[in-house]
Order: C-alpha cells, then structure tokens, then sequence
C-alpha cells in the first residue's frame, strides 16, 4: 500500500475509534458525575472507562503523528502498535490517578485548577508540548512528551469532575487546539488566564461552576478540603 493510502486508512480508522470511545464514554460515565464528590468504583470499572477516555480525548490531536507514523512506513498495521502503547501510556496515568484520588472539596480543587493554568506557561509544559508534536519514534515516547504536554488539564479534569463529559469534551478541546496548533503566546497566555481565573471562582464560589457539586445540599461539606 502506497504511502499517501496508508496515511488515509489510518487516519480513518483511528477518527472512527476515536468516535466510537466518545460514544462508549458517554454511556459507562451516565450517572457517574458527583463533580468533586466523584467515587470511582473498583480499579478494573474505573479503567474501563478512563482508556477509552483518553481514546476519545487524545487521538484526534495525535492525528498529525498518527500519519507521519504511516506515511513513513507505508503500512497500516505499524500505525496499531504505535496507538496501542500511545494510549496505554494514559492508561498508567490512570492507574495512577486511582492510587492517588479521594473524594475531595472544592477548595483542593481550586488550588489544583489555579495550579493547572500557571502549568501551562512552564517551560516543562512549552517543551513537551513541542516534542509531543514532533517525537513519532515510538508510541510510548510519543505518549510520555504528551503526558508531559496535557497533565495539567487532565489534572484540572480529574478534580472538577472526572466523571463528566462536559467538562471532558471542553478540556478535550483545548488539548487537540493545542496539539494541533503552534505555540504562541498570544494565544497561550489568555487560555493560561482563564483557566487561572475558573480556578479563583472555584474557590470563591463553587456553587456557580456547573458540575462541580452533585446538589446544593452537598456544597457544605464538601468545602473542607
């Protein structure tokens, strides 16, 4: 199969699984959000729902990799074993994400956002977003520079609510804006800002961010961190 065919079966393929990981998503979180009050059940249920998480989230940024990994090598199936140890790269953050998460407050998950957004203009964070958008050497590789990349928004993610599409399709957004467009500053800062900005409100009145507390009735003791 010629280069440029490889690269469309491939980019093909992995936009239908990314779509059909958004679908599986949306069903196994139905009912799971409780915002910062979140369970996540046994280890195997929770990861049964995080590697298509990161499916859905990740691969659509991952595309330009995706196809220089296909281009070059002319075939399609070396495109599965760099997906495959791409995305079981996020599965050990996930893992790791389970050892460490506990139902919390919302003061925790202010500090955690505001912690998120000053993230985003480090120099780690300007690095591995560059080399999560040019290393195509391996998928583990790849998924390391892209750990290093997003961890702060997935971060941002587990404490707002880990179990909530929208917040997952709006983190999901800026994750594949990024991966797909140039680092600049201009368009950097302002996002950086933002995400400072929720985690402030966070703290000073979580009522108003949508999904962060299952009810009103739940907000008084969920302050505490």
């Amino acid at each position: 199969m010629s280069g440029s065919r490889s690269t469309s079966v491939a980019i093909a393929a992995t936009l239908v699984l990314a779509g059909g990981c958004w679908a599986l998503t949306a069903e196994r979180m139905s009912g799971m959000n409780m915002g910062v009050a979140t369970e996540l059940g046994s280890l195997a249920f929770f990861l049964g729902i995080w590697a298509p998480m990161m499916a859905a989230m990740m691969l659509p940024g991952a595309m330009p990799a995706i196809s220089l990994r296909a281009r070059s090598s002319g075939v399609v199936r070396a495109v599965t074993p760099f997906v495959t140890s791409y995305i079981a790269v996020w599965t050990v953050v996930g893992a790791l994400v389970y050892a460490l998460y506990r139902p919390h407050g919302t003061v925790l998950a202010g500090i955690v956002v505001i912690a998120a957004g000053v993230y985003e203009l480090t120099p780690v964070k300007r690095r591995c977003r560059t080399r999560c958008r040019q290393r195509v050497d391996s998928g583990f590789g790849f998924g390391l520079e892209c750990v290093g990349s997003s961890i702060g928004l997935m971060a941002m993610l587990v404490v707002i609510g880990v179990m909530s599409l929208g917040w997952m399709a709006a983190i999901a957004v800026v994750i594949v804006a990024q991966k797909l467009l140039p680092a600049r500053i201009a368009l950097d800062l302002p996002v950086a800002l933002a995400i400072v900005a929720l985690g402030v409100v966070i703290l000073a009145s979580p009522s108003s961010v949508p999904g962060l507390m299952p009810s009103m009735s739940a907000a008084g003791p969920m302050h505490a961190m």
